[in-house]
């Protein structure tokens, strides 16, 4: 079976592409805010390094969130698109979850103004800790963070994309349609409407 992986939910860009069990391809680096520009030729580079094309896809495994909205934007686009348009069973995975994977513990992506994306999971990845949306405090641990005055980034995390994809490939497809972003919070837009709303009243 030929897998395809994608995450581009945080500043760090993973593209992976998994043939008969083994990891032919990955892509795995931070690129800062220039996942929109990097998407295509990544996966072009990874279909060619692994001498496929993309209607060999099996399934996608796609992070939807939670993390930047325009990563996970672009990052589901693109597999949604090729989910449809090759006919190609796709299934949503967590951001948290994949920042646990060669961990088990609390995963954190800085959701700023003190919050923080938190999701707690042990070694055979179940979610034992609900992925939520919460301020940043003490009782939360902190791995894959680092801390200078307080203003804290996720680093390059050291993920097992193949843990993930065993884990998950026997689940059942979504329709490519249904699959929208995990954004755990309102938009700054959504958050500002809903202010307005709240002081009309």
């Amino acid at each position: 079976m030929k897998y395809l992986f994608i995450d581009s939910a945080t500043t760090n860009l993973v593209v992976a592409i998994i043939n008969n069990g083994k990891i032919s391809y990955i892509y795995n680096n931070n690129d800062g805010h220039d996942t929109s520009s990097k998407m295509m030729p990544v996966l072009s580079e990874a279909f060619d390094k692994a001498s496929l094309k993309p209607k060999d896809i099996d399934k996608i495994f796609v992070v939807n969130g939670p993390g930047s909205f325009t990563g996970i934007r672009v990052g589901l686009t693109v597999a949604k698109t090729m989910a449809y348009s090759l006919d190609i069973p796709i299934v949503p995975i967590s951001s948290l979850e994949v920042m646990a994977s060669r961990s088990a513990g609390t995963a954190l992506i800085n959701a700023r103004r003190g919050y923080v994306f938190a999701g707690t999971y042990d070694n055979d990845l179940n979610n034992v800790y609900p992925d939520s949306y919460v301020l940043m405090n003490d009782s939360l641990t902190k791995p894959y963070i680092s801390y200078d005055n307080f203003d804290f980034e996720t680093v390059k995390p050291n993920i097992d994309v193949l843990k993930i994809v065993i884990k998950h490939e026997n689940d059942e497809a979504v329709n490519p349609h249904t699959i929208n972003p995990n954004y755990l919070k309102l938009t700054e837009a959504e958050e500002k409407l809903k202010k307005h709303d709240r002081e009309s009243e």
